[in-house]
């Protein structure tokens, strides 16, 4: 009976670590993976496949989900205009956007600015 009672006080708190990793793991991944799914979805056919990072001892610790950025379609700026517009719509999906999440978003309304200026001045051109 000694030896039972002398295993269970160690293997109490070991069960009990483990229940709280376990836990983290659980409470991380469900909020990463919610984050990146907010990206996927938002992002549609320009999305990629969510991939979640764990450090080594299995804790998801980030996520990303890849996406197609624009490129500037001088025949088409309208074209440009609107992938630009998707792509800042899943940069910015979540309800937690990270720092990398806004340089996303800076660089596809960078991108959308120079497809807006060419498309007015086509306009101008156009008129005169």
């Amino acid at each position: 009976m000694l030896i039972n009672s002398f295993s269970n006080s160690f293997s109490t708190p070991l069960r009990e670590r483990q229940k709280q990793k376990d836990d983290l793991i659980q409470k991380n991944y469900n909020h990463i993976y919610a984050h990146e799914m907010a990206h996927k979805i938002a992002g549609g056919s320009f999305a990629g496949a969510i991939t979640i990072e764990k450090n080594s001892d299995g804790i998801p610790v980030a996520g990303h989900v890849p996406i197609k950025m624009p490129v500037l379609d001088k025949k088409n700026p309208k074209k440009t205009i609107e992938h630009a517009n998707t792509v800042i719509k899943a940069a910015m999906a979540p309800s937690d956007p990270s720092s990398q999440d806004y340089k996303v978003a800076a660089e596809a309304s960078a991108i959308k600015s120079q497809a807006q200026n060419l498309q007015t001045n086509s306009r101008l051109n156009f008129m005169a």
